[in-house]
This record gives structure tokens, sequence and C-alpha cells, in this order.
């Protein structure tokens, strides 16, 4: 318990530390109505008030609702109608708070809490506390309250057991897809659980217990850092190193000073890393465990990165609706170049023809991924449509991800179904494309698009 939990701003907080937050903020919340059936927004950058927050709603009996700050104001507002969110918890800073205080007077929103980006640390440089910009100014009322106020009425939480885990809801997790509004995955505390066990079977091996100090950098409202640097961190027992957003020199310097043994990102981190002079002038040999999600990993990007930190980059496949696991790559197995791995352990795997039928592809053909398991969504919430519509007769989730599958079970994600370029009556798929000319060396990042075309349709 008195192992570090999070450092923050070069400040820890123990185990024993945060989990007495939880426990008095989960109180906090009870008593502000939050309970069974009661779903709760974070609108939070990386900070310690996510983990205190998310425990604290699951511990209180509620349903976490993500926000990101990287959404317009309408989809913001659909998503706080859609989900039935009254209480939003968020922060003082110019880039968070008056887009809450507007939405609480143009929506269902009935309450804000507000906290302070650094009053779970001590004193702080000016820089160090403008990391994410400057603070707002805050109208404190009956409808916008500090956050330290859920802190302030003991630790006396009613815990509501949950009768079936699969069924009982944790988090309603919003994804985009390409078109219409965003649709709430309904995410359960079984999915989550279920998730975490996946990864550690993948990556047991390799990390131990009570030992690894992961650097979070990735935004916590993404399923993917959720997943990976919250709750498998917390359940290794792990020291989190937050940081409020991505800075290469600060990346490598953690790495090199504090011995940073995990470190998950996505493609543009690690290009950002290779790009940046200081990369050749730090000692990364502490990295045990690198991982890239949340888009393709161009391999060329992958070979340069392990043979610059001297740690393998692995990649693997999830998608929100997959609570981030769907495939990985073993650390005993030679890479395969373009394969994002085996299906996860738990997970079936089936690929189906791409003309909306049920008809399973052979191996070595394209497919549409379809994939069931323990980890995957329960469907989308209030959409019985869209669940009806990305379900088989079944139980497998459409992914619209087109990929194959070779002889040994390895699966190549080729592109996804809406992204697909029809060029002269022939499938085009983008990320060929961009394969071959991030080949150049004068290329760092290349994103490919279809245009109409009257002659050749796109």
């Amino acid at each position: 318990p008195e192992r570090p939990a999070i450092d923050f701003l070069g400040h820890k907080l123990s185990y024993a530390e945060l989990d007495a937050l939880v426990r008095r903020a989960a109180s906090g919340l009870q008593q502000l109505g939050v309970g069974p059936g009661v779903h709760v927004g974070l609108y939070l950058p990386n900070c310690p008030h996510y983990f205190i927050s998310f425990m604290a709603v699951l511990r209180a009996g509620g349903t976490v609702v993500n926000y990101s700050p990287l959404d317009a104001e309408r989809t913001l507002a659909h998503k706080i109608e859609d989900s039935q969110t009254d209480l939003m918890i968020t922060l003082d800073l110019a880039a968070f708070y008056p887009r809450m205080a507007e939405l609480l007077h143009s929506t269902r929103l009935q309450r804000l809490l507000v906290g302070q980006l650094t009053e779970f640390c001590g004193p702080v440089s000016q820089a160090q506390a403008e990391q994410l910009g400057p603070r707002a100014e805050v109208q404190w009322n009956d409808q916008c309250l500090p956050f330290a106020s859920l802190l302030a009425q003991g630790d006396d939480c009613r815990l509501h057991p949950l009768d079936d885990p699969q069924a009982a809801l944790a988090v309603v997790q919003y994804t985009g897809g390409t078109t219409g509004l965003p649709k709430g995955a309904m995410l359960t505390h079984a999915n989550l659980t279920s998730s975490c066990s996946q990864l550690l079977a993948i990556l047991g091996n390799e990390l131990t217990p009570g030992n690894e100090r992961v650097l979070a950098v990735l935004p916590p409202f993404h399923i993917y850092a959720l997943m990976i640097n919250m709750l498998f961190s917390l359940r290794m027992a792990a020291e989190v190193y937050l940081h409020p957003r991505f800075d290469p020199v600060e990346v490598l310097e953690c790495i090199h000073r504090q011995r940073i043994s995990t470190f998950p990102g996505v493609p543009t981190m690690f290009i950002g890393l290779l790009g940046h002079p200081l990369t050749a002038q730090r000692d990364l040999s502490s990295l045990k465990v690198c991982n890239s999600g949340g888009a393709p990993l161009p391999l060329e990007v992958q070979q340069r990165f392990q043979q610059v930190a001297g740690c393998r980059l692995r990649e693997g496949w999830g998608m929100t609706e997959t609570s981030t696991v769907g495939t990985f790559t073993p650390a005993d197995a030679e890479p395969r170049n373009g394969s994002c791995g085996l299906p996860a352990p738990g997970c079936r795997v089936r690929l189906l023809a791409l003309d909306g039928s049920e008809r399973e592809v052979a191996p070595g053909e394209e497919g549409e991924l379809c994939i069931a398991g323990p980890n995957i969504t329960i469907g989308y919430w209030k959409r019985a449509d869209a669940t009806a519509e990305s379900m088989t007769s079944d139980g497998f989730l459409r992914t619209g991800d087109v990929a194959r599958m070779d002889e040994q079970g390895w699966l190549y994600i080729v592109d996804r179904t809406k992204d697909m370029i029809l060029c002269s009556g022939y499938n085009v798929y983008p990320r060929i494309i961009e394969e071959a000319i991030y080949e150049h060396p004068a290329v760092e990042e290349v994103s490919v698009i279809g245009i109409d075309d009257a002659y050749r349709g796109q």
C-alpha cells in the first residue's frame, strides 16, 4: 500500500493515499445522488483527478462516460444528452471549464465538479502549472462545486454488489466511426476485467508486479490509455508517471532519469521521438515493453525505433468495442511484417466475405474481421439498431476492418471497409499505398485518401 501509484509533476501518491482519496470521493458522489443507473461524465486530461474520479464513480455504483476535449461543442452536447449525463467532473483550465460551463446552461447537465490541476501536488513551477494552458475563472455556485468538496464528506461509502458483472455497465465509451453521430459502446465490469486478464496473459512473463514504471502520456478518455495506462497498470501495482501532454523532450528525459520500463504510445509519438536529436543522447535501455496502438504502425517506424531504443516495439489491434484488446504479438515469436499478431487469449476471430454475408473466407483471402470474446461490448447505448447491425447471427462483432489471415493464424489488417477506395473497379487500400510511400527517406508522415474522379470513380 505504501508503494507509489502515481507520479504527477514530480509529486507522488501511494496506493494507500489513492485508495483513501477514492473512498472519500465515492462517498461525496453518493451524497450528490450517484449510484446504480447514474452516469457521471469525466472531462479531464492526464491527471490524478481522472484516476480518483473513475474509481470513485464505479465504487459509488455509477457509470463513467468519457468526454474528449478534442470534440466540437455540438458533439459534446450530443453525448451529454444521449448518455443522460447529469454530473460532469472537469478542471479549472481555460481549455476545459468554459465549454462545460456553457453546456451546463444549454444541456441536461445539472452540476459541475471542478478541480485544480495541481491540487494533489506540492509546490510546482509556473511552467508546470501551465502545461495545459492558463486557468479559467470559475463561477462557483450550487451548480458548480469544487472537486475538493467531494473529499470533505468522509469515507462512508455504501457498496453496491454486482449481481451480474457481464451485464453491469461500467463505462459508456463513445466511438465516432466515419459517418453519423457518435455511438456509446457499453462496456461492462466483466469487459474491463477480462481485458485486464488478457493483458496479463499477454505481458505477464515480461513484467513483474510491483516493479514496473509506466510512462502515461496518452489521454485517459481514449480506451487504449484507459485500459493500458490506468486499469492494467494498477492491477500490476505499477508506478504510473502521468504527463499532461506529449512532449518529446519530457518523454525522453523521463525514460532516462526515472528508468521507465513500459511506454505505450501511438505511431505519431514514436515518429516524433525518432525525429528528435535528443533521442540518441539519452539512455533508453530501461525500456522492457513498448506498444503502439490507436492507428496502424508503419513498418519503417517500427524497425527504426527498435534499432534506436533497443526495445521491441510491439503492435496489436483493438478498438473501443473490444475494450482495447483484440490481437497481440507474442514476445517469443518472430515478427511478421505487416501483421498485427494473433487473436488475444479468449478471443475468437472470423473473416467474413465483404459482400455483407456471413460466409467465411479461406486463409489468405481478404474479409471483414469479426471477433467474439469476454472483452467485447454488449452493444451500443440506446441504439438497438446499431447493435443488431454490428453483430452477426452467432454473436461476433463486425469490426469494419478488412483483414486476411495466414495459415498459422496471424492477422494482417488491410484497411477499413469505409476507407477502401474504389478505383476503376478495383479495391484500393490506403494503408498499402502509405506503406510504400513511407519507404522514401524524405517522408515522415503520410495519409492517403480517395478523391472523386469522373473517369476512375475515385
